[in-house]
């Protein structure tokens, strides 16, 4: 007679399994598994769930990197484009202001993508 693995999974307090066609694999030492396996025990999870569940977080977390260092660009470009005009002794009009505004909107993610690709370049001696 088959095993219900639906019974099984409800009564050691783990939810189903998910059908997902697309692996990843990596090795272990014993004790880094025996950490995650216990991670993912106390949280309810099967160990390839917790290990999914951590690789998807780490990458909508380097999304979300990437949208800050995007956005701290943006304040860096706004304020050296208002504030160098400021410091000659300028003065902006407010069309002046909101067009500032726009440019930064429109290259902020540009301009911080070659930023981070500057610095992952490797330093010259």
């Amino acid at each position: 007679m088959p095993v219900n693995m639906k019974s099984i999974d409800e009564k050691v307090g783990r939810p189903p399994r998910i059908s997902r066609n697309k692996t990843v694999s990596t090795k272990l030492t014993e004790a880094e598994f025996a950490e995650a396996d216990r991670i993912a025990s106390a949280r309810g999870q099967w160990l390839s769930e917790w290990v999914r569940d951590a690789l998807v977080r780490e990458t909508k977390s380097e999304q979300s990197n990437f949208d800050l260092v995007a956005e701290v660009v943006g304040l860096q470009l706004l304020l050296m484009n208002t504030l160098a005009p400021m410091a000659r002794g300028e003065k902006i009009s407010a069309e002046q202001f909101q067009a500032i505004v726009k440019s930064v909107q429109s290259t902020k993610v540009k301009a911080a993508e070659e930023m981070l690709s500057r610095r992952r370049q490797p330093k010259e001696a």
